[in-house]
């Protein structure tokens, strides 16, 4: 039986170079969630599964290298220093960081103040966005750095697996449908995967006007390296009512093409 800790599509406990132990140290690191400064122990369990012994012991862990921190004796947990190291570390990292930077602000440009773009990367069956661009006065969404959303469902998601071998698309569509809760879940995945590929066949984009959130409307393309490597996928888009269809196809969908098509070269091949 799977864990319920370990990231869906990544964890395999029959694998033996898989650290069980270290997996579920990890996924309570991944509890937090956005606006949330301290969780319990209480709370860990209940998000990740893990007996609450194990989840004691791994706090006290956690504590003891510095990426949890407990104000005091039997009090609750916030992230510690040691978190930041990472994640700085991962973004220092990361050689498309800074053009990211520059092609997002350019695909944001214009009158609307209200559409966003970001960079993101497959964790699992989710995307994580790594890099994100929108304007202060936007009405407030989900582009923000370390947002995780759905690979099947969103713009991003679909374009990622679009950058994706078929064999590659196809097994991970079997493992979402795995773990899906039934039927109609699945036939909901599979039919993300048929758009994603019409999308693409037809624009070299992937659309997503409410598949994902019904307030939300988005198209992405993928970001395949020349030189080999991560695939990635960049989007573009926002809240339907401020980001409606027709706009995002015809107005930003030139700019998302090109914008990835440039991320995808070399630095030294864009100069």
């Amino acid at each position: 039986m799977a864990d319920p800790a370990l990231p869906e599509g990544d964890g395999d406990e029959s694998d033996p170079k898989f650290v069980t132990a270290l997996a579920r140290g990890l996924s309570l690191l991944r509890c937090f969630r956005r606006n949330e400064v301290y969780l319990t122990n209480q709370t860990f369990a209940a998000r990740t599964g893990l007996p609450k012994p194990t989840v004691t012991r791994l706090t006290y862990t956690l504590c003891k290298l510095g990426y949890l921190v407990q104000d005091a004796p039997g009090g609750d947990y916030r992230l510690g220093g040691g978190v930041m190291t990472l994640g700085y570390g991962a973004l220092a990292a990361m050689p498309l960081r800074e053009r990211a930077q520059i092609e997002l602000a350019a695909l944001c440009e214009g009158d609307n103040p209200n559409v966003a773009a970001a960079l993101g990367e497959r964790y699992g069956l989710s995307m994580v966005y790594l890099v994100t661009h929108r304007a202060p006065q936007s009405v407030a969404m989900t582009f923000h750095l370390g947002a995780q959303v759905p690979l099947f469902h969103s713009s991003i998601g679909r374009a990622l697996l679009m950058g994706l071998p078929a064999a590659a698309q196809d097994s991970l569509l079997d493992e979402a449908c795995r773990l899906a809760d039934d039927p109609a879940a699945r036939a909901r995945l599979a039919l993300g995967l048929e758009r994603a590929r019409a999308d693409f066949a037809a624009y070299g984009y992937c659309t997503s006007f409410g598949e994902w959130r019904q307030e939300i409307n988005g198209i992405a393309a993928p970001v395949v390296p020349v030189q080999g490597g991560s695939v990635h996928a960049v989007n573009v888009g926002g809240f339907a009512f401020l980001n409606p269809q027709e706009q995002l196809m015809e107005t930003y969908a030139p700019r998302l093409l090109r914008a990835a098509q440039s991320l995808a070269l070399r630095p030294e091949d864009n100069v």
